[in-house]
């Protein structure tokens, strides 16, 4: 369980998320999927990245239950600081990163692909930012990177998901694949990328970023800066509180009907 690197192939580093049941990550495992990414491309022979996930999803977002259980605003300083870390690695990963994403991808999960070089999905992926749902802000920096200006909006407002196959049609995911064959898929986009001159496609990557129409590290502050303010304000909490009592009614109501059909 945690954050895992290997070396593939030559050029191909491989960076998976592993937090069961559905990869929602603790402050610590930001940070440490920040250092993953980080050492993988400081590594001259790494080439690409591919950041993928075991389990049922790609990635839930932060552990709000890490910040329920955490008194003060402490959980929460640390979840945004290391989730900025985590973004920030992808984005400044001196070589391409390949996100390789399956089930669903939240929150979090959206930070890291909308910074990443390059998409490929399951046919069964789906991607959104429940924020506005748990009293928080964040990543639509990273969701205006997926789909056009509008319907990020509309997706925010409404905690509102959208498909792998709605998200190739605006070209954000290079392609979509029976989950079966996500990990083949990815690899494959990686030994194309390894196939050339590192020198080349480190430089590639500098240049990528440096015409960047936005300044990803500090829109994504900004955002952030309102979901202190909320959670400052004690709005946060009472979202959150709602959310978990939603959370266990929905688990009793479940508990319920299983003793019926018994």
């Amino acid at each position: 369980m945690g954050i895992n690197r290997h070396s593939e192939s030559t050029g191909i580093t491989v960076v998976t998320v592993d937090y069961p049941p559905v990869n929602a990550i603790p402050s610590d495992g930001w940070f440490t999927l920040a250092d993953e990414i980080r050492a993988a491309g400081r590594d001259p022979e790494t080439k690409v990245v591919v950041l993928r996930a075991e389990n049922r999803g790609f990635n839930a977002g932060v552990d709000i239950k890490e910040m329920q259980r955490t008194p003060g605003h402490q959980a929460l300083i640390d979840a945004n600081h290391g989730c900025f870390e985590a973004f920030a690695a992808v984005y400044d990963c001196p070589v391409p990163v390949i996100a390789a994403v399956q089930g669903f991808c939240l929150g979090g999960g959206i930070g890291l692909v909308g910074n990443a070089d390059v998409v490929i999905a399951s046919d069964d992926a789906t991607f959104g930012l429940p924020e506005v749902d748990r009293g928080a802000l964040g990543a639509a920096t990273h969701l205006s990177r997926l789909v056009p200006q509008h319907l990020m909006r509309a997706l925010f407002y409404t905690a509102s998901t959208i498909t792998a196959q709605q998200l190739q049609h605006f070209g954000s995911v290079y392609q979509v694949v029976p989950r079966a064959e996500l990990d083949a898929a990815a690899l494959e986009v990686a030994k194309n990328i390894a196939a050339k001159d590192g020198r080349v496609i480190r430089a590639a990557k500098r240049a990528l970023n440096g015409i960047d129409v936005q300044d990803v590290h500090r829109s994504y502050r900004y955002e952030q800066g309102f979901t202190f303010e909320l959670n400052l304000a004690g709005v946060a909490d009472e979202i959150r509180a709602r959310f978990d009592d939603d959370l266990a009614a929905r688990k009793e109501e479940s508990s319920k009907e299983e003793g019926r059909e018994n």
